[in-house]
């Protein structure tokens, strides 16, 4: 398969399947001498991992990663980081009757044209949510590499369900995301999204939402226009997370709805330093950083598994049937992809951190 790499001079690699031996990356570019042990790479893993409360699939995976190269006496060599996971708790028989009834809102028969069913289809292959894995695996050697230049990448689920969380600060966001389930940024704003869930999970049904990203200390200048901007490859990177269907930035598309003069952001002395007075450019323009924070919100459609009979095709009797959805199933994503659109923030930012100069190839 095409496409299964992101970045330039930071380049991640994914591969393996849902219900395959392993999901893994390799993740190229790296500097020498990068501090990297495996519990570095656990501690994002666990955040993602499945089967942590009643708001994710009951799939029980202890994601316990294994670092096979690239990596001696603690420090990176600079030769390509190869890493794995594996796949304990799996079971495909589900799937089978997928082949010639495609579940609607997944890549079942999508896939199939295109690989010509030669495509491994349990668990959804390289289509499931389980190749996130690979996205995280980055995403750990990117916040440390982000460290080297003060960068921090802070994600929250900001709507589930329709409820949305307000008045919250990014401390508090920061403090509290991921010590609740539902990685809601306070308390008021966790009960609501997490009865959102409940009431989906008890109809048989499910919920998406808007996982909110805020990089701080992001340098200027980041950012390669025309078509390698920080917009762009954002966006890119988001994309590739399965289930997101909007990726937006700053004011975001309210800023179809303001005037110019509401939206421009007038810029201003700052502790003798130019700066922004306010910041619904959502720290970049012209695809470039300005040293604002990166704020990026990610939209995710409800999970396409759902306990409801729903509609389809019989692909070898070409008529229309009604099918029921079996397996383990995440009533809502938005929760476990909250560490995973941080791991996508943070590795592209990295990338364009090692592009511009802003880290060495030898980390002293």
């Amino acid at each position: 398969m095409a496409g299964d790499v992101l970045g330039r001079e930071l380049r991640l690699i994914s591969f393996g399947e849902s219900h395959g031996e392993v999901v893994g990356a390799v993740v190229e570019g790296v500097p020498a001498g990068l501090p990297l042990e495996e519990s570095d790479v656990q501690e994002l893993l666990d955040l993602r991992r499945p089967g942590q409360s009643q708001y994710t699939t009951s799939r029980s995976e202890t994601d316990k990663v294994r670092i096979l190269s690239g990596v001696f006496r603690g420090r990176t060599t600079g030769a390509p980081i190869a890493m794995i996971v594996r796949n304990e708790d799996v079971v495909s028989s589900y799937y089978e009757e997928f082949l010639r009834t495609p579940r609607p809102g997944h890549a079942d028969y999508v896939a199939r044209l295109k690989y010509g069913g030669y495509n491994d289809y349990r668990g959804g292959g390289r289509f499931s949510g389980r190749m996130t894995i690979s996205m995280c695996m980055g995403g750990a050697i990117a916040r440390k590499l982000l460290e080297r230049i003060g960068a921090e990448v802070i994600a929250y689920s900001l709507e589930i369900g329709g409820e949305r969380a307000s008045d919250f600060t990014l401390e508090e966001a920061r403090e509290y995301r991921y010590r609740n389930p539902v990685r809601a940024p306070n308390e008021e704003s966790y009960r609501r999204m997490a009865e959102a869930i409940e009431s989906a999970r008890r109809e048989g049904d499910s919920v998406g939402g808007v996982v909110e990203a805020v990089a701080l200390n992001v340098p200027p200048g980041l950012g390669e226009p025309l078509f390698d901007t920080i917009e762009g490859d954002v966006a890119k990177a988001m994309f590739s997370i399965p289930a997101v269907k909007g990726v937006e930035f700053g004011s975001g598309f309210r800023a179809a709805r303001m005037r110019g003069s509401e939206h421009n952001d007038p810029l201003v002395i700052r502790d003798g330093k130019v700066a922004y007075a306010k910041n619904d450019h959502g720290g970049v323009i012209g695809g470039i950083t300005t040293g604002e924070p990166v704020v990026v919100r990610v939209a995710f459609k409800p999970t396409s598994s759902i306990a409801k009979p729903q509609r389809t095709v019989d692909l070898e009797e070409m008529r229309e049937v009604e099918i029921r959805v079996k397996g383990r199933h995440d009533p809502c994503i938005v929760p476990r992809a909250v560490v995973v659109v941080e791991s996508m923030l943070a590795f592209v930012l990295a990338d364009h951190a090692i592009r511009a100069g802003l880290i060495p190839r030898v980390l002293r």
